[in-house]
């Protein structure tokens, strides 16, 4: 009698509001894997389905945005509990308690079998319509999937979201421009998987930590004053210019310059390999990493140009505490290209005793990771470069 007392599921026969009460504690990511539990659970978090005029008719753009405008005022009116909300096969709109807001676009590339380029951006303007008094208690969105039949919606959609804190933009296949203005608020963007992407720029004073990572790098990539940037992360695993553009280390270095006084760094480590053969003699840049206090470096595997170049940049970071070398072997293998320069980072024609010598003690450095280690001899070689500069280490992790 008391095994069939226990093994009674008491939490499935709450009513359906008191579950969504219960999940509303959970991470909003977490809430909707809920949804595979059971049939029940399912049914907790059931979108709302809403049928709209199809966006392929020939109608007023204006007369679309206003009824989805109108839909998505009274989706977010308020964040009792995690909601899913279906607009025909154009988003599924996923809201979280913590004010948050996922879209997630049907993917037209799928249902076309065509993708078109498209340029997106994104600024805020103050309003005062309900609908829009609504999308200003918005603080997280996440955009994926946008695609070019829905630009319009999300850049007008965008307007009325002038508090938001925290942004990201993922998998959006054809997106060549991005354009992100806000001077409110926003202190956080990331960009994921967006891999065919030429410009990024962003303008966005309050911005506090920024992300891309994707396959390759942009030929545009502007950060407009970031003077409260405390956390960047530039990583690019397919190595090389979008579209097989042509590497220019001005550029690269403008983008770096902007962002010297962030504390936090993940780079690719092909970046910095590329610039070294390009002509950059990073001790004789105009600007250092002063307040540079923990950098990743992510690559393939170290070989001698990564690992001096990677000696040649930490000559710049005379305050870092922390330094973490991620060797993934499953990332491939980035070939470097020929550049026509006379001169370059000398370090990269010296044996190991010459570039020991050439770089500068590590006077602040506590912490060493390396991981992907496989006892390689340019591995071993960088990590005794390591150890004899880093004069107050305190913890070394090899994994």
């Amino acid at each position: 009698m008391d095994d069939q007392k226990s093994s009674v599921d008491l939490i499935s026969n709450l009513p359906l509001d008191i579950l969504r009460h219960i999940i509303s504690f959970l991470p909003l990511k977490e809430a909707v894997q809920s949804m595979s539990l059971s049939t029940l659970w399912s049914q907790v978090l059931a979108p709302i389905n809403v049928k709209l005029k199809s966006f392929n008719e020939e109608e007023e753009e204006e007369v679309s945005f206003k009824e989805i405008e109108e839909v998505f005022g009274g989706f977010l009116s308020s964040y009792n509990s995690p909601q899913l909300l279906c607009i025909g096969k154009v988003v599924l709109a996923t809201k979280g308690v913590e004010n948050e807001l996922h879209l997630n676009f049907f993917d037209q590339s799928i249902i076309t079998n065509s993708t078109s380029p498209f340029h997106l951006k994104l600024h805020t303007k103050n309003t005062s319509n309900n609908a829009n008094f609504a999308f200003s208690s918005l603080r997280t969105l996440h955009l994926c999937y946008v695609n070019s039949k829905v630009i319009n919606l999300v850049s007008e959609l965008f307007k009325g979201f002038h508090l938001l804190q925290s942004l990201r933009v993922e998998k959006c296949v054809g997106l060549e421009e991005l354009h992100v203005d806000m001077t409110n608020s926003l202190h956080n963007l990331e960009v994921l998987d967006c891999n065919d992407i030429v410009s990024v720029v962003v303008c966005a004073p309050y911005l506090k930590s920024f992300k891309f990572c994707g396959l390759f790098l942009p030929r545009i990539m502007q950060l407009v004053n970031p003077i409260n940037l405390v956390e960047a992360t530039l990583e690019f695993e397919g190595g090389g210019v979008v579209g097989d553009g042509e590497f220019e280390c001005e550029d690269v270095l403008s983008l770096l310059n902007s962002l010297k006084d962030v504390q936090t760094l993940t780079i690719s480590g092909w970046l910095l390999e590329w610039m070294c053969r390009g002509g950059v003699i990073f001790r004789r840049l105009d600007f250092q990493f002063n307040k540079l206090e923990k950098l990743c470096w992510i690559g393939s595997s170290i070989d001698k140009a990564k690992r001096d170049s990677l000696a040649c940049f930490l000559n710049i970071c005379p305050s870092l505490l922390k330094l973490s070398i991620e060797m993934n072997h499953r990332l491939s293998i980035i070939d470097c290209p020929f550049f026509h320069y006379y001169w370059h980072e000398p370090h990269l024609w010296m044996d190991c005793e010459s570039v020991k010598s050439n770089t500068l003690q590590l006077k602040q450095l506590k912490m060493l990771r390396l991981e992907g280690f496989l006892g390689e001899e340019d591995e071993i070689l960088l990590m005794e470069l390591l150890l004899n500069k880093a004069v107050v280490l305190e913890s070394m992790t090899i994994a």
